[in-house]
């Protein structure tokens, strides 16, 4: 049986809008917390819960924690921000020829400014 069971049986067994917010909650702390009830329900605790959840809360803890599924500890997520890689030279390289090219794209533009403008004061006189 896991979390999401127990879960599932209390929201058929409690179809009550109360029942119903404090499991939603509960269920979007479990996404945060990688499924570790012990610390979604330390999460919840700190939020307003509806009248009538706390009893929610504790028949889904006594029942997790019969279950054996209270505290579970997958380890650090698999899709978080992975090691930065070491920049090889040709990477290096390609950055600065893209850095070169837009300093000289700028310069240009700079010039043709300063050209059009000179142009235009040098015609009005």
């Amino acid at each position: 049986m896991t979390l999401y069971d127990i879960i599932a049986d209390l929201r058929r067994e409690h179809q009550t809008p109360a029942a119903t917010a404090t499991l939603d909650t509960v269920v979007a702390e479990l996404g945060r917390t990688r499924d570790n009830l012990k610390s979604a329900l330390q999460a919840v605790s700190s939020k307003p819960i509806s009248p009538g959840g706390k009893p929610i809360i504790d028949e889904l803890s006594t029942r997790a924690r019969a279950a054996g599924i209270d505290d579970l500890d997958y380890g650090p997520d698999p899709f978080g921000k992975p090691p930065p890689e070491p920049l090889d030279e040709a990477t290096a390289g390609i950055g600065a020829l893209l850095a070169i090219s837009s300093l000289v794209g700028v310069a240009l533009a700079i010039a043709a400014v300063v050209v059009g403008v000179q142009a235009i004061l040098n015609s009005s006189g």
